[in-house]
């Protein structure tokens, strides 16, 4: 148990933790850096993705809806429980916001690479970009809380740039063309970048977030996201029939902590900012607790 956490999960928090320490000492803006990521170096990781992609057709479907469920159900049960709890309005959506979005960029992919290669970075490659459209979508409304219409979320989605990168990957695919020589080699050479500065920007961005409470919401929410949405995961892999590395990085991708842009989101819409702060921080410092066994469960 101990080699599968400094294996497959302990170099993550090492490169985030220096990432963390530019932010404490040198008080670096993780803003630029998040935006070259997010501009950039995540787009040409997902076009690499989707063009060397083994994944059939069958195969792809099955990932997508997954992933979509796996986000859906969890956050789902926890809002129908924070209902019956008599939760505001407002602390029920920040609640649906933490459970439904795990961290399948930062966290996920990097986790999937280290433990389970190549195949796993595909398939969980599927599983973020499933997870960046319903950020857009449906995270974005259930954020803003009826104050949004359905035209700005899907205008907020345009603006993604992996997106894009799918709709231009797939269209070359379909094509059945290639890249001039020196365009591959600059995707390449930046969505090479992509996970080591992923992992850089979620330490810079941990640094200096608080825990504010309120304690029991913090608490089931987090369990929610931990444990709740890593059990969902694990019987819906068994439903859908997903095998191998699939069911190895979907589950591991459905079991990250509550994603950095969560804070983002209910700070821009003040959803229980501080609330979503201290979820995003306790379930990111406590997934080495719940990942680890999951991670010998799943055979890596």
């Amino acid at each position: 148990m101990l080699d599968l956490f400094v294996n497959n999960l302990l170099p993550v928090f090492l490169a985030a933790g220096a990432g963390y320490v530019m932010a404490w000492k040198l008080r670096v803006d993780p803003r630029p850096l998040s935006q070259l990521a997010f501009y950039v170096f995540a787009p040409c990781l997902i076009f690499q993705i989707v063009v060397g992609t083994a994944i059939d057709g069958g195969a792809l479907v099955r990932m997508v809806g997954f992933a979509a469920l796996s986000q859906l159900v969890p956050a789902a049960l926890a809002a129908g429980l924070a209902r019956a709890l008599g939760w505001s309005r407002t602390l029920i959506a920040a609640t649906v916001l933490v459970v439904l979005l795990p961290n399948a960029g930062n966290f996920g992919l990097s986790a999937s690479l280290f433990a389970f290669g190549e195949a796993g970075l595909e398939q969980a490659g599927v599983y973020f970009l499933t997870a960046s459209v319903i950020t857009f979508t449906l995270g974005i409304l259930v954020a803003s809380l009826g104050r949004s219409t359905a035209r700005t979320a899907l205008s907020r989605l345009a603006r993604v740039p992996a997106i894009w990168a799918v709709v231009l990957a797939l269209s070359l695919v379909r094509a059945g063309g290639t890249l001039p020589l020196p365009v591959s080699r600059t995707v390449e050479l930046l969505s090479q970048a992509s996970i080591p500065v992923f992992l850089v920007v979620l330490g810079m961005q941990l640094h200096g977030r608080g825990l504010r409470g309120p304690w029991g919401p913090v608490a089931l929410a987090g369990g929610a996201r931990l444990i709740g949405s890593s059990l969902v995961a694990l019987a819906l892999a068994a439903w859908l029939g997903l095998e191998g590395v699939a069911r190895q990085a979907g589950v591991l991708q459905a079991a990250m902590p509550s994603a950095v842009i969560t804070i983002v989101i209910a700070t821009e819409y003040d959803v229980e900012p501080r609330f979503v702060t201290s979820v995003v921080v306790v379930t990111t410092l406590a997934s080495p607790l719940t990942l680890t066994p999951l991670l010998s469960w799943l055979g890596a």
